[in-house]
């Protein structure tokens, strides 16, 4: 089973999915995101997080996400497509750059994960934030955050069985099989 689970920042989703595979006897949790030395706001996020995990959960940190989920040894929790997408966007000088330096790069890395995911055969958790519900941003990195992200959860929703959202801890089911 492949399950997206979607959600502002905030919302639950990182505990939904957690709860999701709270069963399996080893998972792999692939996180994304930067280390705890980042800022201490970040490092109390991580270390809460880390907490809640079960203690036999191994840990990848990795952006390499379709390299990662190809070499699964068995069932994954990747936390998050907003961070992985932040940290490709970083890599590809998106920021300052015309799209057109950057844009057909990001959406090869957006679709090979979609393959991927869709070609997993162990279960599969994903989070991701949502930000389909609110303003385009005024600002161009912003815009291209949430472009891109927006795009990423559309095609990696495609690639799953299950798609959730997660509203104030509350899960609402916006796909199933």
């Amino acid at each position: 089973m492949k399950t997206l689970v979607l959600g502002g920042i905030r919302s639950g989703k990182s505990a939904v999915a957690e709860r999701t595979l709270a069963d399996a006897p080893a998972v792999s949790y692939v996180a994304t995101g930067p280390g705890p030395d980042l800022d201490d706001d970040w490092a109390r996020r991580v270390h809460t997080h880390r907490e809640r995990r079960p203690a036999h959960w191994s840990t990848i940190e990795s952006i390499d996400l379709a390299g990662v989920l190809a070499d699964l040894p068995g069932p994954a929790l990747v936390d998050g497509l907003g961070t992985w997408i932040t940290a490709h966007l970083d890599r590809l000088r998106a920021w300052e750059a015309p799209r057109e330096d950057w844009e057909p790069a990001a959406l090869e890395l957006v679709d090979d994960l979609a393959t991927t995911v869709r070609g997993c055969r162990h279960d599969l958790v994903i989070v991701s934030d949502e930000v389909g519900l609110s303003l385009v941003p005024e600002h161009r990195s912003a815009r291209i955050f949430a472009d891109l992200l927006g795009l990423t959860n559309q095609r990696v929703a495609d690639a799953c069985d299950t798609v959730q959202l997660v509203v104030a801890g509350q899960v609402l089911t916006v796909k199933s099989p």
